[in-house]
């Protein structure tokens, strides 16, 4: 049998991955409670939570270990961001771990970068875009990368002192307009497919990362939603034994399920056969983006006029599902990515 056979088909956790998820568990439920996130709105950072999040290790443990990181795997990096998600914490872990690998494989990476005391973003879009470009770190990050170049073939480092201001939206994410020519300095980091590969893998790992954190996020909200649901009574039986409120419950699970076993495998493919099923990163990120929208509705329907106050936890929820996906455009675009590498596959 072929070693990796039957690890294709099972993405159980060990129980050192258990280990890890209850670590980061715990940790967001003791520093990102919702009255944090609701205090970081107006930034979208918590400058403390970010520097307890990197004492912890979860900078370092993005990045090889050939460089001086501690090699975690993507599978790692998943149940990282799903408890971010689950807790709507307010730091840039995604773009960063996300950027910092991507400067490790450009042979770029600092310690300053690797430590998290500075902060790395990227242009999140699978657009090659020119000019200026909103990127979802933009208002914190100290260096950003970006694709530039006349025909979008350069891999730059840009670097900020003062940095753009926040651009308010919809995932309270510290969001900003970039404008490269702006940047107090340039620095290319490769040039031509080789630095392009590394690029789109780079976007491959932010798209799984955040189909990861959608589901701790939908996760999250379908608990808030269940425990309402069975607190609440109308004609003296709870709400939720009513096929309206139990039903679309369950449609949550399949989707929390769906998401983290689709989330884990193109983790998997991506660290050991990247080029074998290159559309799964894309393919979970689509199906989370969709679905996350569609599970914290009906989670604020559930609770009805309380889930829709603004002081409600579901309507937090809500407004991240919708808005975090957004941070690398269109989601649009990845769905005919999927259907490229698929049509690509079958004329091969």
């Amino acid at each position: 049998m072929d070693r990796y056979e039957l690890r294709r088909l099972d993405y159980s956790l060990s129980e050192d991955h258990t280990d890890l998820q209850t670590a980061y568990r715990q940790f967001f439920k003791t520093h990102s409670t919702i009255e944090t996130v609701r205090a970081a709105e107006a930034s979208g950072f918590d400058k403390s939570l970010w520097e307890r999040l990197c004492a912890m290790g979860a900078t370092t443990m993005a990045v090889p270990e050939s460089v001086g990181g501690d090699g975690a795997t993507l599978v790692d990096l998943t149940l990282v961001a799903e408890e971010l998600g689950r807790y709507l914490a307010p730091v840039p872990w995604i773009d960063h771990v996300c950027a910092a690998r991507l400067l490790a494989g450009l042979g770029a990476l600092t310690d300053e970068v690797m430590s998290g005391n500075q902060i790395a973003g990227l242009d999140a879009s699978l657009d090659s875009a020119s000019g200026v470009r909103l990127i979802p770190t933009g208002s914190i990050a100290d260096h950003i990368i970006i694709r530039d170049g006349a025909q979008g073939e350069d891999v730059v480092l840009l670097s900020f002192g003062t940095r753009p201001a926040k651009v308010d939206n919809i995932g309270r994410l510290p969001m900003a307009w970039v404008d490269p020519a702006a940047a107090d300095s340039r620095t290319v980091l490769g040039s031509g497919p080789a630095a392009l590969a590394e690029y789109a893998r780079a976007l491959d790992e932010w798209r799984l990362l955040t189909a990861s954190a959608l589901v701790g996020l939908v996760e999250e909200t379908m608990t808030i939603a269940a425990e309402f649901a069975k607190s609440r009574y109308t004609l003296g039986v709870p709400i939720a034994t009513l096929q309206a409120i139990s039903h679309p419950l369950a449609n949550m699970v399949i989707t929390v399920e769906g998401g983290r076993n689709l989330a884990r495998r193109a983790a998997w493919f991506l660290d050991n056969e990247p080029h074998a099923r290159p559309e799964l990163a894309p393919s979970a990120f689509v199906f989370m983006a969709e679905e996350a929208s569609k599970a914290a509705t009906m989670a604020v329907h559930i609770q009805g006029g309380l889930g829709v106050s603004s002081e409600a936890a579901a309507t937090a929820y809500l407004v991240r599902a919708r808005g975090w996906p957004l941070a690398g455009g269109d989601p649009g675009a990845s769905a005919k990515q999927i259907g490229r590498l698929l049509a690509d596959r079958e004329t091969a």
